[in-house]
């Protein structure tokens, strides 16, 4: 949950929310929306469960038929007939997140604060950084979010690591079927340039196709990986 701030004393114009759960994000809204209607509320969900956004888009309650377990803590199927009527009411947008993008955001908190947080808690960071991409607002503003939630199983830890250079755009992981010929391994070789390769496995299958999982390390982020996956698709 954050707000753009005008000045040190005025919060007005933007806002923000982040997803705890949908409870919360209608009870906050609710609330601000009170003191200052002029500021935008706005959630974030995982994009593998996101129930209060795909509601909010039909115009009446959904019921998923699955949800991911990543983010646990706002894996809900169907929202609550009340949480519902308060988001339509005073929630005026919900930001879908990757789990790669929320364990990017865990590492940030992590950084910032020295915190471990759960998925769930890691949202509202991952959302702000989403939007604040999305929109290319870089300054002008102060932004708040509200993180809670450090129901956070050790052995996960690793999966949150490896997973946050990919949100980071630090890396980049690819499924490539190439000919399994002569030459073939060769010119996918070139494509992939001066690179440094994080991860590889080649699979022999049926003899006319080669199967391969590579990471690669990405210098410029986004941008190269937008590049590249041009690069792949195109050789």
């Amino acid at each position: 949950f954050f707000f753009k701030q005008k000045t040190a004393y005025e919060i007005k114009e933007c806002d923000w929310s982040s997803d705890v759960c949908s409870s919360d994000l209608a009870g906050i809204a609710s609330y601000v929306k009170s003191l200052h209607p002029e500021i935008r509320i706005i959630g974030v969900e995982p994009e593998d469960a996101a129930s209060m956004h795909d509601s909010l888009l039909a115009g009446e309650r959904v019921t998923l038929d699955r949800v991911g377990v990543f983010a646990d803590g706002v894996a809900v199927k169907r929202v609550g007939e009340e949480t519902f009527r308060l988001a339509r009411k005073y929630v005026d947008e919900v930001i879908l997140v990757s789990t790669d993008e929320t364990c990017a955001a865990m590492q940030d908190i992590f950084e910032d604060t020295r915190s471990i947080v759960e998925p769930a808690g890691g949202l509202a960071v991952a959302g702000l950084k989403k939007w604040l991409d999305r929109n290319n607002a870089r300054s002008g503003g102060a932004f708040i979010t509200i993180n809670c939630g450090a129901n956070m199983n050790f052995d996960r830890l690793r999966h949150v690591a490896e997973r946050a250079d990919l949100g980071q755009h630090r890396e980049a992981l690819y499924a490539v079927e190439i000919p399994e010929k002569p030459g073939s391994f060769r010119q996918f070789c070139a494509v992939l340039g001066d690179r440094s390769v994080t991860e590889f496995n080649y699979r022999y299958a049926d003899g006319k196709a080669a199967h391969i999982f590579l990471g690669i390390a990405l210098r410029q982020g986004r941008d190269e990986q937008q590049r590249l996956h041009r690069d792949i698709a195109g050789a």
